[in-house]
């Protein structure tokens, strides 16, 4: 934890081709991670189940921060999906609303969360591919992710599970 009590963690979605292979990840500040991989996605979609599993992976997390380079999963969560939910999951316009199903399932994190006693998750903008270095964990496990599923397997790996947290005092060496 950091000195406020704050446990930060940074998400990434990376997509090869748009939709194609997706991945998808969270990186902490402790150097815990997880990633995931899905065969065909979006980069929408791979943002969203970033910022997905940081929740879930840290559902008794009191002040968990998360730190997002994707307006669109910020925006999901904080400003649209209650009112998707509200309007019949139709957009503002009345077209369909894309990937409801993630939506739906980050409402019942939050609601989860809220259920628990635990203060909604905060989410703070950064800006990508600009130096800030747990984004360039979050976004080198994503890309690396994404890279899998283009072989066509979905899956997932986490250092909650087998294997090891890395080292997030410095970015990593692709330098992204």
């Amino acid at each position: 934890m950091t000195s406020d009590d704050r446990y930060i963690v940074a998400t990434d979605g990376a997509c090869k081709g748009n939709p194609g292979p997706a991945g998808w990840a969270w990186v902490a500040e402790d150097g815990h991670w997880a990633a995931g991989s899905i065969p065909v996605g979006t980069n929408n979609i791979g943002e969203l189940l970033g910022l997905l599993r940081a929740i879930e992976d840290h559902a008794d997390v009191a002040n968990l921060v998360v730190q997002a380079d994707s307006k669109y999963a910020i925006d999901s969560y904080e400003k649209w999906m209650d009112g998707h939910r509200r309007r019949g999951w139709k957009t503002s316009t009345g077209a369909p609303t894309k990937n409801r199903d993630l939506l739906e399932q980050l409402i019942g994190v939050r609601d989860a969360r809220r259920a628990a006693g635990l203060p909604d998750v905060v989410l703070e903008h950064v800006r990508g591919h600009s130096g800030h270095v747990l984004n360039a964990w979050a976004d080198e496990r994503a890309v690396r992710a994404s890279e899998h599923a283009a072989k066509g397997v979905e899956s997932a790996w986490s250092s909650l599970g087998p294997h090891p947290k890395i080292d997030v005092s410095a970015a990593p060496k692709n330098g992204r």
